[in-house]
């Protein structure tokens, strides 16, 4: 049994061969993955994946940037944590831009109705 298992040295898929010839490799790998098996609709799902995440990021940053600058004008403490809290999910989806002026803005708004009491 162990002589029909073990193949011969000087075949051509030899045990101390295999791992260098590329032919033995790829009809090995031929049942477990196929690389131009749904390629182009793999990639375009991921890319149209991608493009829609980030869309809706960009979407978010600029939702919470309008929070936080009328934050800025009125209601400045429910808006400005508003536009903190957008700001956030939008910087974790992709709008980093968005979401940290957003962000800031709203921090600022927050910190200025917080502190301005001390100076009238």
């Amino acid at each position: 049994m162990a002589d029909k298992d073990h193949l011969e040295e000087d075949s051509l898929y030899g045990k101390q061969h295999a791992y260098n010839n590329e032919e033995y490799a790829k009809e090995l790998a031929a049942d477990q993955y196929d690389p131009e098996a749904g390629r182009a609709d793999h990639d375009h799902a991921h890319r149209s994946g991608e493009r829609r995440v980030f869309e809706n990021g960009r979407g978010m940053g600029w939702l919470a940037l309008a929070f936080s600058v009328v934050s800025l004008f009125f209601l400045p403490i429910v808006l400005g944590i508003v536009g903190i809290i957008v700001g956030y999910i939008a910087f974790r989806e992709g709008a980093r831009t968005l979401g940290g002026w957003a962000i800031g803005i709203g921090c600022a708004a927050v910190l200025i109705q917080l502190f301005s009491p001390m100076f009238w």
